[in-house]
């Protein structure tokens, strides 16, 4: 019968071999570190994309509240740790990339980036996926019961009628919060705008430090009505909760929820792989499902329960002027309403 044993300097040849395979392997495997305000729900579906794209990169996600993920990589600015931030408000990357913190990159697929949807500088500095906008999640069965009017505009909500049945986010701390409050002073002007926000105060029961709880508040019947953001209603809806979302009249605020390249003294080529990821197609037709207004058309159709005409629904927004007074507007909100937000 043959010898099948092996002399020992070979074994141990073949084992250092199989080490240094693995080894190698493992230091292939890159490891990101993303910020992001993207919904909990929406995450998971998006993620199972990348890795099916790109298996050999592992995604450490970080998510929160907008105002939260912005105070983030504000604090770290001399200490980066993110690698890319995905899906947060234009408007905070605006703030980092007048701290210095932002690597301009331009992703493959860029030249198909509606111009409203990206920075202007080339390369660009942060680059849009889609927009969300304002809307009221009226809980049906609460405003039956409690003799309310279902509000057609934002106007309405300031109707005494409400008192103490309104949820709205806090603007220091959500997105939505900020984008719905830059809205307010943009299209009535700083004068009236604060007038309304004062009246709108009056009836609120409690500012929430996420952009959708309002919204999780009113499917559950703990206020009539939530001033939130259009996804997050019909997602509401979809558990089963009675919950109708209302466009105001006035036309929704809207923000992009954007991408950039966190800058760093070593760029991971991963995390430029990812931005490239982050606007390609398969993606951006999972981000038109339930985001009717995207980077770029996809011919996707517009969910339902959005407006035939979802861009005509948005205003007239001045990012530039938005992220310029960002810090004065919510030092004023902050002294006029805070004393009604939740605890932290």
């Amino acid at each position: 019968m043959r010898n099948m044993s092996m002399p020992l300097k070979t074994v141990l040849g073949v084992l250092l071999a199989i080490v240094v395979l693995v080894s190698t392997g493992a230091a292939a495997a890159e490891e990101l570190l993303v910020y992001t305000a993207l919904e909990d729900d929406e995450i998971p579906g998006y993620l199972e994309l990348f890795k099916k794209a790109h298996p050999d990169i592992e995604v450490k996600i970080v998510r929160d509240s907008t105002g939260i993920v912005t105070a983030k990589l504000l604090a770290e600015k001399d200490n980066p740790q993110a690698d890319v931030v995905w899906g947060t408000a234009a408007t905070s990357l605006m703030l980092c990339d007048q701290a210095g913190m932002v690597a301009p990159y331009a992703p493959k697929g860029l030249e198909k980036v509606r111009p409203k949807m990206r920075d202007a500088n080339n390369p660009p500095h942060w680059v849009g996926i889609k927009a969300w906008m304002t809307g009221l999640c009226v809980n049906t069965i609460e405003c039956a019961n409690l003799k309310l009017p279902t509000p057609e505009s934002l106007n309405d909500l300031m109707n005494p009628v409400y008192r103490g049945h309104l949820a709205m986010p806090n603007p220091a701390s959500s997105g939505t919060g900020f984008l719905t409050v830059s809205a307010i002073l943009q299209t009535m002007g700083e004068e009236k705008g604060w007038a309304f926000l004062d009246k709108l105060h009056d009836n609120i029961a409690r500012y929430t430090h996420s952009g959708s709880k309002p919204c999780k508040l009113a499917g559950a019947g703990e206020v009539a009505i939530g001033i939130s953001f259009a996804y997050r209603g019909f997602m509401q809806k979809q558990k089963g909760e009675p919950v109708l979302t209302v466009f105001p009249a006035e036309g929704s605020g809207w923000d992009v929820e954007a991408n950039c390249l966190i800058k760093k003294a070593t760029i991971k080529p991963a995390a430029k792989t990812f931005l490239d990821w982050a606007i390609s197609e398969p993606v951006m037709n999972a981000y038109a499902r339930v985001y009717p207004v995207t980077a770029y058309a996809t011919g996707v159709p517009i969910p339902d329960g959005f407006p035939a005409d979802p861009e005509g629904q948005l205003i007239e927004n001045d990012f530039n002027w938005a992220a310029k007074n960002r810090t004065r507007i919510l030092a004023e909100w902050t002294n006029r309403y805070d004393g009604k937000s939740e605890a932290k």
